[in-house]
């Protein structure tokens, strides 16, 4: 299982320890930045690593940066070409997790986006489970509701923005909760501190469309599609109270961290006796089955990367 953290920075590979920027870096304090998160992860049988849905990552942060007004000079594909070298550099034979980012790199203070130099860094680190889902995971409503788009476009992964969900996170956990779910200001359900949200009420699925402030979510597309592709149930996209969460059959939640994860009570009420539901549980096999190889219908989601003969050498 041993390997190399590694990094990509300004324009060159290096072990992550290597990689440094300036403590006058604009998006250190301006939280300047926009970021994906792509996991990589390992199937012993095929001893193989699968980069799931990358190119999407891609699209997704050139997306977040021009919202920015940034600047990524580099291609998709050459974007592609980098995070493959990173991953298939550091040597690793387990789950790892790629973090992406186009960042305001300038050395200098002053609160703006207009003329401020930006520049894309990328960097792998070995990870497991976001969350302990034995049994599934507790979750209570925040007091920090979600950040509005007037705010901050939350259609972006805006680094700066993520403060907020660090409040919300750590309200739930320091009250002895797993994770938070966070209400719009309209008092409607949103998304987790990093996660989307779902429910299933008589054999339908349900979750919050992207007019509520929720970032729509690469992992929450792909258990939409394996729903209606594998199950045959379509997933209906709508607002959400708080109380539908309550007295809902199942609830579950999504995110390239926390891969589905199944919700065993909401604000101290239990869901479906504390057992992970019947919809959920092959979701979450489809999905598993599916982002390791094991699944051939949907291989176009995987980039293999190591090649036929490697080895540690």
């Amino acid at each position: 299982m041993s390997g190399t953290e590694m990094a990509y920075l300004k324009g060159e590979v290096m072990p992550l320890a290597d990689a440094k920027i300036s403590i006058m870096t604009h998006a250190l304090h301006y939280g300047t930045a926009v970021f994906e998160g792509i996991r990589a992860n390992w199937n012993a049988e095929h001893e193989q690593l699968y980069l799931f849905r990358m190119r999407e990552h891609y699209e997704r942060l050139r997306k977040s940066a021009h919202a920015l007004m940034m600047d990524l000079p580099l291609s998709d594909d050459q974007l592609c070409e980098i995070t493959i070298d990173l991953v298939r550099r550091s040597g690793f034979k387990q789950d790892v997790y790629i973090r992406p980012m186009v960042y305001k790199s300038a050395e200098l203070l002053g609160v703006r986006l207009h003329g401020v130099e930006d520049d894309f860094l990328c960097f792998l680190i070995p990870w497991g489970a976001y969350l302990d889902t034995t049994g599934g995971v507790h979750v209570v409503t925040s007091s920090w509701r979600r950040t509005e788009d007037q705010s901050i476009p939350v259609r972006a992964k805006v680094t700066g923005a993520y403060i907020n969900s660090a409040l919300a996170k750590t309200e739930a956990e320091t009250a002895g909760f797993d994770e938070a779910i966070m209400l719009n200001e309209d008092g409607h359900v949103s998304e987790g501190s990093g996660e989307n949200i779902f429910i299933v009420n008589d054999g339908v699925i349900y979750t919050p469309p992207s007019s509520d402030n929720i970032l729509v979510g690469i992992t929450r597309n792909t258990v939409v599609e394996l729903a209606e592709q594998e199950l045959g149930i379509p997933t209906v996209e709508r607002t959400l109270d708080r109380s539908e969460l309550w007295l809902a059959d199942e609830v579950f939640m999504t995110g390239t961290a926390a891969h589905v994860t199944p919700i065993s009570s909401v604000d101290r009420r239990v869901i479906n006796g504390g057992e992970t539901g019947p919809i959920t549980a092959q979701l979450e096999r489809l999905y598993f089955d599916a982002i390791i190889g094991n699944r051939d219908a949907y291989a176009h989601w995987l980039t293999p990367i190591y090649t036929d003969g490697y080895t540690d050498d």
